[in-house]
């Protein structure tokens, strides 16, 4: 465990508040994008422009908003009392941000058969991959604020 001044702390709240937001626009527009993919013509223009779009999308706005997510989310957690560790809430917290995590991997997979006019996955299969971020952030944000257990 870490101490952290109450300045420290806010900062870095912050900061871990900013890049999730930023971290769960990516994971909640680029499953939108693949929508749109599915029906463009391999080498056409929509899909060449898709292909930039997902690529800077992932690489320089979903990439370094998951690790400042995980690097301030960490000293946040380091800053918690030893009581904090042994409840129920933080656990499944954690085990759902893992599910974000395992979405963007996918994610990343997915942006990469595109690229290379791989994709076999039909419209409806990035529709439902498109709730499941949302699905796990509605579950994140219940255990942080509720902390029902």
């Amino acid at each position: 465990m870490i101490e952290l001044s109450d300045t420290a702390y806010l900062w870095i709240k912050a900061l871990h508040i900013i890049s999730v937001i930023a971290w769960m626009a990516g994971l909640l527009y680029l499953p939108r994008l693949f929508v749109y993919h599915v029906d463009a013509e391999p080498g056409s223009e929509l899909s060449e422009t898709l292909k930039i779009m997902e690529r800077r999308l992932f690489r320089f706005i979903m990439n370094p908003a998951m690790l400042a997510s995980f690097f301030s989310g960490i000293l946040l957690l380091l800053g918690l009392g030893g009581v904090a560790w042994s409840t129920g809430w933080l656990h499944l917290k954690l085990l759902l941000v893992a599910g974000l995590l395992v979405a963007h991997m996918a994610m990343g997979r997915w942006r990469r058969d595109f690229a290379e006019d791989r994709n076999s996955r039909p419209q409806k299969f990035y529709r439902i991959a498109n709730e499941v971020p949302t699905v796990l952030m509605i579950g994140i944000v219940i255990f942080v604020v509720v902390r029902p257990f």
